[in-house]
């Protein structure tokens, strides 16, 4: 069967990504059909394409939808905030889905999610990166944009890459912030704008900070590559940061035109950057 041929189903998280995977397939001739996780997906990014929308923990009305829209393969995309235990009110598929994935539920965000792919791929879906369907949006190497980071900016973007790539081997998180060689705050459960936004409170005389997301060591591609967008331009600039730094070819734009546009009205840097020859240049 060609890729053609195949229904996509999308598993829709938060923000315009799932929208854009589902145009870029239904472009190249594929049927699609999104299943919007509920608090997350926003309806108006769903509406235009063949959809419904399920709790978190309804694995049985997931796992339904995706087999009576006859989806052969599967993207994981959108910000999902993970609930606790307690919030997730799995139905019966559900608890034997959390039964399968084990102690991986507990885990970090990279392990649970390499146990859901696990799961899936049992159930009989192949599960493929947002990035294999967008291309289009993945950040390059390089400048993006105007503003080029100055040499105290690459010093501290060298210093977050070390950082968030040991965050990153224990399943910590994808980021940081750096100032002056200080590291002012780092990205666990939270997420990124939250992160950004103690930031803003940790503020140092001088130099603004530089903000750097990696995508984890080992980290599984076909789900939670670190994502930017003209939101985080906005939350860097209100932390007073002056640039963003992210890791090329393993990082989705949501909208790369807006990106480029906001960081060059606020004056801040965007540069896409190989973390291993930041981190060889550094040692």
């Amino acid at each position: 069967m060609t890729d053609a041929a195949r229904t996509l189903g999308i598993l829709a998280g938060g923000g315009p990504l799932p929208g854009r995977v589902a145009a870029a397939a239904a472009a190249s001739g594929r049927a699609v059909f999104l299943v919007g996780f509920e608090g997350f997906a926003e309806a108006a990014v769903l509406a235009p394409f063949p959809h419904a929308m399920a709790r978190l923990g309804a694995a049985g009305r997931i796992l339904g939808l995706l087999r009576q829209h006859r989806c052969a393969d599967l993207v994981l995309v959108g910000p999902v905030k993970r609930p606790s235990i307690f919030d997730l009110r799995p139905d019966a598929e559900g608890t034997r889905v959390l039964a399968r994935i084990g102690r991986a539920a507990f885990a970090g965000d990279d392990g649970l999610l390499a146990a859901v792919v696990r799961v899936l791929a049992e159930e009989g879906f192949t599960v493929i990166g947002a990035h294999e369907i967008l291309t289009e949006a993945v950040g390059p190497a390089g400048q993006l944009g105007r503003v080029a980071p100055d040499a105290q900016a690459m010093t501290d973007i060298a210093r977050g890459a070390a950082v968030a790539r040991a965050l990153g081997a224990v399943d910590v998180g994808q980021g940081c912030v750096v100032q002056q060689g200080i590291v002012l705050c780092v990205e666990a459960i939270e997420g990124t704008d939250a992160m950004l936004a103690r930031a803003a409170g940790l503020a140092r005389p001088g130099a603004g900070g530089v903000l750097v997301k990696l995508v984890k060591p080992g980290q599984d591609r076909r789900a939670d590559l670190p994502t930017i967008g003209p939101g985080t331009v906005r939350a860097a600039v209100a932390a007073g940061l002056r640039g963003i730094a992210f890791e090329a070819g393993g990082t989705l734009l949501t909208d790369r035109v807006a990106l480029t546009a906001a960081a060059d009205a606020a004056g801040l840097f965007l540069l896409g950057v190989d973390p291993g020859k930041l981190l060889r240049e550094g040692g």
